[in-house]
């Protein structure tokens, strides 16, 4: 094995982790493979002898490719309308192991990403990389091109923002798939009865769509009222819903004729439907 071949088998060990952080950071798998595809071609062409610690080098490459990646979709967003969409991962539920696609799923919930979308680029590198793997201060500065101690107060303005936007969910799966059925089973029947069994009484439902667009709705909190919503503008597209792993929850998504509507995060909690935040595809424009 020449050097190039053994450094090409260090960086594969890290391939996994590396997509994880910039899937964080980025809140879309193609640009995820394309942080951590710049990555390889970096430390390729880099004196690889010279790093003592492969896993925090890649890190802090990955977090400066995702940093200007991030920049450049905001520079996007202010010279053309509309905003960024989250790109939850969505699997199917298998029947023999589900515990086993759970684990394989990436974990950051969609309430996470949707927030995550809100921050600044720098508040979000610097949130992902401290909070979510525990990078130092020190070296997400030299992401950033700030001191430590700015980067510290970018990460605590981060925090603040996105605190209580995943709320903690039973993590038994059988008990989230028979709460799911449940809901789905009233929604396709028109059962309002059935829905309030379902849905826990301080149930907050949360519609996450693109600006400007025509079905965005404020959130509804009570069980009477999200029941009223399922009925009202879930029903028609009730039949076209199934189970499906979203980030590693049990979820819900909507397909018509092979094209996905929406997806549904579930947060389920003693029995019942805790939070659920929608999120809608983009309108097609004309």
């Amino acid at each position: 094995m020449n050097e190039q071949e053994l450094l090409a088998k260090r960086f594969e060990a890290h391939r996994s982790y590396l997509h994880s952080v910039a899937y964080r950071m980025l809140g879309s798998t193609g640009e995820a493979d394309d942080a951590v595809q710049e990555s390889w071609l970096r430390l390729s062409r880099s004196s690889s002898g010279d790093v003592d610690n492969l896993r925090a080098w890649l890190t802090t490459v990955v977090g400066r490719v995702s940093l200007d990646m991030l920049r450049a979709r905001k520079a996007r967003r202010e010279d053309f309308e509309g905003t960024t969409h989250p790109e939850p991962i969505v699997s199917e539920v298998s029947e023999e192991n589900p515990a086993e696609e759970a684990e394989l799923a990436d974990s950051v919930g969609l309430a996470m990403l949707v927030v995550l979308e809100t921050l600044t680029p720098a508040e979000r590198i610097a949130f992902v990389l401290h909070d979510m793997f525990s990078v130092p201060f020190s070296e997400i500065a030299a992401i950033t091109g700030r001191s430590a101690d700015a980067a510290r107060q970018l990460a605590s303005r981060a925090r603040r923002r996105v605190r209580n936007a995943a709320p903690p969910s039973t993590t038994d799966l059988d008990e989230q798939r028979k709460v799911i059925d449940a809901f789905l089973a009233a929604a396709r029947a028109g059962d309002f009865e059935a829905l309030l069994d379902v849905l826990d009484p301080d149930v907050v439902f949360r519609m996450h769509t693109v600006e400007g667009d025509p079905r965005a709705r404020p959130p509804a909190v009570g069980a009477e009222e999200v029941a009223k919503q399922a009925l009202t503008g879930g029903r028609a597209f009730a039949p076209h819903a199934r189970p499906a792993l979203v980030n590693g929850r049990l979820g819900v998504v909507t397909e018509i004729d092979g094209k996905r509507i929406s997806v549904m995060e579930c947060t389920v909690r003693d029995g019942r439907l805790a939070a659920i935040d929608l999120l809608l595809e983009p309108l097609e424009r004309p």
